[in-house]
């Protein structure tokens, strides 16, 4: 008998194998193995009645799979549009974008991932109290707007997509009653800015400390730092928790080189990357010299 011939027999007619086996040491029994097994071509399978519950429910599975990756409408309901786009998890553990597909009908705003199926985000267009574009800058360096919508019970939902301005349109247009589509109402003046620019920041995590980019800004207040993927800023210390800012030898995102580090009273040590740490040491030296906030620097 060929390896041909020995294929199609398993294939069609199977093989069921017996197997016992006991493993001894100095003819003392210590191991049994009892293997019962059957070898056969799917159809032989399922004719003999094997492996049918398994079949059933992966045939339901791809059937659910195939027929449910588009958003269902419910009766009555009618598609706008549909476009390329995500919604920011925060669940107070992750900070994530979620990539899936903005569906927009005469009644709902969906977020939907076709595989595997999940709905991100949902909200009835009658809840929508605005819809308001947020410029951004990505850890890349790409500026991106978002749109984030507010709801008339003051939940939020910050969305991509591939044309924001478009959506905002088709919402202002789509969306019953009155909707706020202006960019955010400015939040109240922190004071003068002393100096801002791109900053890494050394936060520390459980699992240990990770570099991450993001905006940072110096006012007579403190030093805020916020990276894009965050909806508020990840590190806030203010000008008299500071009590020294110096360049320090270290090596950050770039590599080998310098480093800026502070120790405060509200965060103990904080390590920053910058292109330009004594700018900023010169800055924060320059608030000590302000007699309410006593910094020292070397």
């Amino acid at each position: 008998m060929t390896l041909d011939d020995l294929v199609e027999v398993l294939l069609n007619k199977g093989a069921v194998l017996h197997l016992d086996l006991i493993v001894a040491v100095a003819d003392i029994p210590l191991i049994g193995v009892s293997l019962r097994a059957a070898i056969a071509g799917m159809e032989t399978m399922l004719e003999y009645g094997m492996m049918r519950r398994w079949d059933e429910d992966t045939r339901a599975w791809v059937e659910r799979s195939t027929a449910r990756r588009d958003l269902e409408p419910a009766p009555g309901e009618h598609h706008v549009a549909h476009m390329r786009g995500g919604h920011l998890l925060q669940d107070g553990f992750r900070t994530t974008w979620r990539p899936g597909t903005v569906h927009l009908t005469d009644r709902r705003l969906v977020v939907l991932r076709r595989e595997p199926r999940e709905v991100l985000w949902e909200t009835e267009l009658t809840a929508i109290r605005a819809v308001r574009p947020e410029t951004e800058r990505t850890v890349g360096g790409e500026v991106r707007t978002r749109l984030r919508v507010v709801l008339d019970d003051g939940r939020e939902g910050l969305l991509s997509a591939s044309d924001p301005e478009r959506l905002r349109e088709l919402l202002a247009s789509t969306c019953p009653g009155p909707l706020e589509t202006g960019p955010p109402p400015r939040e109240p003046d922190e004071g003068r800015t002393v100096v801002e620019g791109h900053l890494w920041y050394h936060e520390p995590r459980r699992d240990g400390s990770l570099w991450r980019g993001g905006h940072g800004r110096l006012t007579p207040d403190g030093l805020v730092w916020k990276s894009p993927l965050d909806a508020r800023p990840a590190l806030v210390v203010p000008a008299d928790a500071v009590v020294a800012a110096r360049p320090a030898p270290g090596d950050g995102p770039g590599g080998e080189g310098t480093v800026l580090t502070l120790e405060t009273t509200s965060q103990g040590t904080v390590t920053l990357g910058t292109d330009e740490p004594r700018r900023w040491a010169r800055a924060l030296d320059a608030l000590r010299r302000e007699p309410s906030r006593p910094l020292r620097t070397s």
